[in-house]
This record gives structure tokens, sequence and C-alpha cells, in this order.
């Protein structure tokens, strides 16, 4: 392809992205005051409060967007490997539809292991504040928190996918999977918490994909 072509390639991807988050968006004002509902009662903490006069409309319209954003992630990461998949070969492209499904299979896997874990991680936060003061919920605060605490466990659940995709353009090869030790403190750089099994909420799904990578490589021979 030319660097006209790449151009006009990556102004459709990013026309399509667009539009399928716009559209997303606009469902998911009818359901952001459920999904903050549920972010309240899973954190366990009851109520939750905002600080500014219009901070309850621009903390749905906040979370309309965060909740548009992961409705298209689909379109989102099929158009992504829509793009690259010019540059690859014709005996590596049967894997991008496998590779779009893995890649929103672990997201949503990775999301959904966020949320299990998200009373956990605020019941330790808050053991470890001092002991004189007390924790006010702002729901716009929280919101913010669970977001970064779902999009850092989405990311790091795709390693699956970096890693197969790495071991089938051949940077690395199955013999160099056994680096376990990174799993170890990219899981407890994620969770907090001083005991060491908080950790284990991520480390062991991340452990179980990083040797099925490692063990599916080496059947294809890479």
């Amino acid at each position: 392809m030319s660097v006209i072509e790449h151009l006009e390639a990556l102004r459709r991807m990013l026309i399509i992205s667009l539009i399928a988050w716009g559209v997303a968006t606009i469902a998911a004002v009818f359901i952001a005051h459920y999904v903050i509902t549920f972010v309240i009662t899973r954190a366990g903490i009851g109520h939750a409060i905002y600080l500014q006069p219009g901070g309850g409309v621009l903390l749905q319209l906040k979370v309309a967007l965060y909740i548009g954003l992961v409705l298209a992630a689909p379109v989102l990461i099929q158009q992504i490997w829509w793009f690259v998949s010019p540059g690859l070969h014709a005996h590596e492209r049967r894997f991008v539809m496998p590779l779009v499904i893995a890649t929103i299979i672990f997201f949503a896997f990775g999301v959904g292991v966020a949320m299990f874990a998200l009373p956990i991680y605020i019941k330790i936060l808050g053991s470890l504040a001092p002991a004189d003061v007390s924790y006010l919920p702002d729901i716009s605060e929280l919101v913010s928190f669970v977001l970064i605490m779902t999009i850092g466990f989405g990311l790091v659940f795709e390693l699956p996918v970096v890693l197969f995709v790495l071991g089938m353009v051949r940077i690395i090869s199955s013999r160099w999977l056994y680096w376990f030790l990174a799993l170890a403190i990219v899981a407890n750089f994620l969770t907090p918490g001083v005991d060491p099994l908080t950790p284990m909420i991520m480390f062991v799904p991340l452990y179980i994909f990083f040797e099925a990578t490692a063990l599916l490589l080496k059947l294809l021979g890479r």
C-alpha cells in the first residue's frame, strides 16, 4: 500500500470507530444511572456524594462515554486489526478474526476480574488509612478509580494476545516465555495491599494465560 492508501485506511478506521463510539454512547446514556448504582453497590459503600451542582449530570455523561467506549470496543478492535492486516503475510491474515475475538474476550475477562476484586480493593485501601480519618465517597472519584482499575485489568489480560502475535512474527519464541517473575511484579504493582494473597487475583489467571500461550506457540512451531 502507498502512503496515500495508508492514510485513507487510517481515516476510514477513525471515522468508523468514532461513529461506533458515538452511537454506543447515545445508547449508554439510558443505562448510565444503573451502572452508577451497580458500582456503588459493588464497591460496598452504600452511598456516595457529588460536590458540584452539576456533578450528577456531568457524572452520567462521563459514565455514558466510558460505557460507550466499552460497548464499541468490538468495533474498535476489529478496525485496528483491519488496519494492520495489510502488513501481514497471507498465512498470517487467517489469524486476524480469531485474534479479534480473543482480544475482546480477554479484555472482557479482565474487566470481570476487576469488578470481582473491587470490593476487596476498597476494603484493603480503607484498612490502610489512618485511624482518625474516614472515607466519604465522592462518586466522581470512585468512577475514575473503577475506570482506571477496569482498563488496567483489561489491558493486562491482553498479554496472551500480545505474546501470540509476537510469537507469530518470530520476535519471541516459546522458549522465551518463562519469565513469570515479571508477571508477579505486574500483579503486585496493580494490586493494592501488603498481604500476599491479593496479588494472586491477577497473578493466577495471568500465569495460566501465559503458560497456555507458550504451549500454543510451541504447537505451532514458534
